[in-house]
């Protein structure tokens, strides 16, 4: 463990506010850090939100059909279990208002600030600080917690002719609830976990609907049902219910991760079951092909459903094999040549998650931004949460923390149990700051890609958006969320260099 100190820090009539954290985000992963910060006993912090509201992803996202698909007593805070889901796999506007009501049971309210997008984020060296610049302004922070999520930059391809399309035009992320789609030739382009979910919605009421299909997705049958009155009122009278039925959820799905990491021909009896669904509830054998994935289950996200190929098979259906390349005043060209006529263009092409947008905007120590120092390596952190050069930097879901088969809020309880083992330890060694040394970073990725060389993403004979360009998948993270959240549990100082603040003389003269 090596230390520097960086010059005095002394104080300007104009220098912007100051707090010790500032927090990016207010999904769940920035409302789980603020929740954690206070009951760590710092209050001293801000949570910068872009939009007017919480909820991050769940916000966003309101298409029609939109739902999680990990159940929703494990799709929840520990600390905040709730008795009253609705569903098994609860809907996009249940689950935005549980995020709304965590903020008022914990009192984040104070610590929110609305329409402040964050434009930059630079580290400071001679004064051992962040410089956070938003939409409205400036802050200054010993540390910043990054919780603006994978699934927060929609994707579009960049497609010729795309800007003279005479229709309407949306991502999933970005729908339009003002305009009807009622008899519309509407075309969907892409089969991922949003499609799957729009496609039957919509399905009923459209004139016309085609769906771009590259690659097939597995899908399985959702088993959602609505949760009883009798259920939930036990669960209010008796908490531990809750806790019990939570810790049911994730039990199952720990003893699923060995498939998914180390074995996975154990997945085989699960692509029966998907196997199984496609030739129940599509009969016609040619759309049948085009449905059936060529690569192992698992490799990309498996998909839950039970009214997604019922839609496409619906006689004013069709599904097109391959990608759209090009558009033609009203007219959608494919890669192999389909041609289609619209007047709807929905894109539900996923989000930028290999090529984290925030990273262009937070420059380290040297200068360098995040983006640049990822250019080569793709995203790389140590224990999915400090990167080398980026001092007091901490993230949620950050790169290698995704999950297959798990809740994501599993991880992110482990991220924030790190950030903070993290922050107390600085303060009880009276150092400002930390970031991990570039070798424990390289000795940490180096082992986790070793893992990841053997599990289904990897050898499953797909291409998914787990993987950059060069075939690295910085997504995932190869192990169960029991081993990432044992790894976060304690900070190891020998992985790290420590950062000190030198007290001007005149304040230690006072003191």
């Amino acid at each position: 463990m090596a230390a520097r100190t960086p010059k005095p820090r002394s104080a300007q009539p104009t220098d912007p506010p100051h707090v010790r954290v500032v927090v990016i985000g207010s999904g769940f992963g920035g409302i789980g850090a603020g929740v954690r910060l206070r009951r760590a006993g710092i209050t001293d912090f801000v949570i910068l939100e872009r939009a007017d509201s919480v909820g991050g992803t769940w916000r966003d996202n309101s298409y029609p059909g939109c739902a999680c698909d990990v159940p929703s007593h494990l799709y929840s805070f520990s600390f905040a279990l709730n008795p009253e889901w609705p569903r098994s796999f609860s809907g996009q506007a249940d689950i935005r208002a549980y995020l709304e009501r965590v903020t008022d049971t914990y009192g984040l309210r104070s610590h929110l600030r609305f329409n402040h997008e964050v434009v930059e984020a630079r580290w400071e060296s001679d004064e051992a600080r962040w410089r956070v610049t938003t939409s409205q302004g400036q802050w200054t922070a010993d540390a910043i917690v990054s919780a603006t999520g994978p699934l927060s930059e929609p994707q579009i391809p960049e497609l010729p002719g795309l800007a003279d399309f005479p229709g309407k035009v949306f991502h999933s992320s970005q729908w339009d609830h003002d305009y009807d789609l009622a008899g519309k030739r509407v075309a969907v382009v892409g089969t991922g976990a949003s499609a799957i979910q729009i496609v039957p919605s919509i399905q009923p009421k459209v004139g016309r609907l085609t769906v771009f299909q590259r690659t097939p997705a597995w899908v399985l049958p959702k088993v959602d049902r609505e949760i009883s009155a009798l259920e939930k009122a036990l669960h209010r009278a008796v908490p531990a219910t809750t806790a019990l039925r939570r810790a049911a959820l994730f039990a199952v799905r720990e003893i699923q991760v060995d498939a998914f990491v180390r074995r996975p021909a154990l997945l085989k009896l699960v692509q029966r079951m998907a196997e199984r669904q496609i030739a129940q509830q599509i009969k016609d054998p040619a759309l049948r092909a085009k449905l059936t994935p060529d690569y192992r289950i698992g490799c990309k996200r498996i998909l839950l459903s039970q009214s997604y190929y019922p839609a496409l098979a619906a006689p004013n259906a069709e599904v097109v094999t391959s990608s759209l390349r090009e558009v033609r005043g009203s007219t959608l060209v494919a890669a192999d040549g389909t041609e289609t006529e619209a007047d709807v263009l929905i894109f539900g092409t996923g989000f930028h998650v290999t090529d984290m947008p925030v990273a262009s905007r937070i420059f380290g120590d040297r200068g360098q931004t995040l983006a640049d120092a990822w250019k080569d390596s793709g995203m790389e952190a140590l224990r999915g949460t400090t990167v080398h050069g980026f001092p007091n930097l901490f993230f949620v879901i950050g790169p290698n923390t995704g999950l297959g088969n798990s809740s994501m809020i599993l991880m992110i309880e482990s991220s924030l149990t790190y950030m903070v083992e993290a922050l107390t330890t600085l303060q009880s060694l009276g150092a400002t700051a930390l970031h991990p040394t570039e070798r424990a970073q390289r000795v940490w990725n180096q082992r986790l890609q070793h893992k990841m060389a053997r599990t289904v993403w990897t050898t499953g004979g797909c291409r998914s958006w787990y993987l950059t360009e060069d075939g690295k998948n910085t997504t995932l993270w190869p192990g169960s969320t029991s081993s990432y959240r044992r790894a976060t549990r304690r900070i190891d100082l020998a992985e790290y260099e420590l950062i000190k603040r030198q007290i001007p003389s005149q304040q230690r003269v006072m003191a």
